[in-house]
């Protein structure tokens, strides 16, 4: 149905907004169901090839984030850390559930992002872009780009 729709040739320069806009409405729909709050990426030294990115994560609807990348990182992954018999351990997750109306927060010491193979560092006051994959209940992948603030640790 949306093919038909984009291959007919529209009567006016005002159809062409309308659709337009229509279909730009249409994908913020489909994008909007996770919101990306208190998100901040830790700014990094000289010659530092590590970084990592702490947000919290809310949605209306059951989902999992299963992906995250930025081009400013060669790799993007979702970590945890959590303490074991005195030790502090990080382990990869691959992907992360988002319960229908409980955040999920990224948070230092925690679950967190950590991005690998930067080839300049992260300076305080930049944003970095990144692209965020959410898998709903009916297995459909949302992207979300969202840039996020670089600041220095407290």
């Amino acid at each position: 149905m949306l093919k038909s729709i984009i291959m007919k040739k529209p009567a006016s320069i005002l159809s062409n907004l309308v659709l337009a806009g229509c279909l730009m409405l249409g994908s913020s729909i489909a994008q909007a169901e996770v919101t990306i709050s208190d998100a901040w990426v830790r700014s990094t030294n000289p010659g530092q090839s590590v970084a990592a990115a702490y947000l919290t994560l809310s949605s209306r609807e059951n989902v999992s984030l299963v992906y995250v990348e930025t081009e400013r990182a060669g790799t993007t992954e979702l970590h945890s850390m959590a303490m074991q018999n005195g030790v502090m351990k990080m382990r990869h997750v691959e992907a992360l559930t988002i319960p229908a109306n409980k955040p999920v927060k990224l948070a230092p010491g925690g679950l967190h992002l950590m991005l690998f193979e930067l080839p300049s560092p992260f300076k305080t006051g930049e944003q970095i872009k990144f692209r965020f994959c959410f898998k709903d209940k009916t297995g459909r992948i949302h992207e979300q780009v969202v840039s996020l603030p670089v600041k220095t640790a407290n």
